[in-house]
């Protein structure tokens, strides 16, 4: 049939996941960091996520496409917030606590992740939410070395991640231009006690200073048994 639907422009979009999160039907999903329509019947062509794109990535247009299918949306949500198989919840981050009567109960974590994509290498160079930010830039470990990491690191700031030992090339240039183009308040780095992640303490280091900005920057080290240096 013939609708509605929406068409990306997937040489203006910037990856920064907006229009995704802006997607109550789950049309959208972030590929490559990229924004796709990865299901068109999921789409119901009222665009509420046209005026989450800060780029003007999203237009409309008529054309051949699938029906929207309601039904369809409701039962992928609905498989979303279902447990899973292991018993694990599928949409909510939980631990498990030990009261003083010895019973154990699962209570949730709210995540404290404010943007996406996180990885140094799939963000964009300019996003909204760069601007007046608090800047957390993390080796990968990290937050499974520290239990509080969400808590300690992630809330209140806008956080990237990479692992300068897998990953190919230098962040440096790349993060010089995001301190550069942006309006960044100060930059928290969070990197392992292992010799091979003091890489992208360097990469920031060779950033701030390359960036032309007067931008607070501070270090936090993780030791391998979860403490911090």
């Amino acid at each position: 049939m013939k609708r509605r639907i929406i068409r990306i422009d997937e040489a203006a979009c910037n990856g920064c996941g907006m229009c995704a999160a802006a997607c109550h039907e789950g049309a959208i999903e972030m590929v490559d960091g990229k924004a796709r329509l990865t299901r068109e019947d999921y789409c119901d062509g009222l665009g509420d996520c046209l005026p989450a794109c800060p780029t003007g990535a999203i237009t409309f247009e008529e054309r051949e496409a699938p029906a929207y299918d309601h039904a369809a949306v409701m039962a992928a949500k609905a498989a979303k917030s279902a447990p899973l198989p292991c018993g694990c919840p599928g949409s909510m981050s939980r631990t498990i606590q030990r009261t003083d009567d010895g019973v154990v109960s699962a209570g949730e974590i709210p995540s404290q992740l404010r943007q996406w994509p996180v990885q140094i290498k799939l963000a964009p160079i300019n996003a909204p939410y760069f601007q007046g930010c608090d800047l957390l830039i993390a080796a990968d470990c990290t937050a499974y070395a520290y239990g509080a990491f969400h808590r300690d690191f992630i809330q209140g700031r806008v956080t990237l991640i990479g692992c300068p030992k897998l990953d190919e090339g230098d962040y440096s240039e790349k993060l010089t231009a995001i301190l550069a183009q942006n309006e960044v308040r100060s930059v928290a780095v969070v990197r392992m006690e292992v010799p091979c992640c003091g890489g992208i303490l360097r990469a920031v280091q060779t950033a701030v200073a390359n960036s032309g900005r007067d931008i607070p920057l501070h270090c936090v080290v993780v030791g391998t048994d979860g403490s911090l240096r």
